[in-house]
């Protein structure tokens, strides 16, 4: 009877580990991007604008999809000192962006996040939409560099 070739065992068992080994990898970046916009949503339902802050990238860009019913969208800036103040400053009720994690992709230090949201003030419910985030691997860990959202009304649910 033949002896394993202890050499090609070992070669096949590497071979095997190392998708799983890269699988783990991007499982766990995966879930670092997801805290991190989580904890964007956490921090602005506690109307905590510093928990926010802590999730954006130096110099962020947040772009919205507005206008007028009836009317063709138009694309806007908004302002991040902005809408960190109103964040910050009490309201009435709390503002809870419910987000689902339909996409998430990543290649090196550089992640995209697509997901549909319904907002809701207090219980009350708002818009939904998409957001798309993209977030960069900074020193200090995932963060938001560019958020661009579409808002809506209808065909919500």
């Amino acid at each position: 009877m033949n002896k394993p070739n202890t050499s090609l065992l070992l070669a096949g068992l590497l071979a095997a580990a190392i998708p799983a080994a890269h699988a783990q990898k991007v499982s766990a970046e995966t879930e670092a991007v997801k805290q991190t916009v989580t904890a964007f949503f956490d921090g602005m339902r506690r109307g905590d604008s510093t928990a926010v802050r802590r999730t954006l990238a130096p110099a962020a860009v947040f772009h919205g999809f507005g206008g007028k019913p009836g009317q063709p969208p138009t694309l806007e800036i908004e302002s991040i000192n902005g809408f960190l103040k109103a964040v910050g400053t009490p309201h009435p009720a709390v503002w809870d962006e419910r987000v689902q994690f339909e996409r998430v992709l990543i290649d090196a230090n550089l992640a995209s996040v697509w997901a549909p949201y319904e907002f809701y003030l207090g219980s009350k419910f708002s818009h939904c939409g998409y957001d798309s985030f993209q977030l960069v691997k900074l020193a200090d860990g995932w963060k938001i560099a560019h958020i661009i959202d579409t808002r809506r009304k209808e065909k919500c649910k």
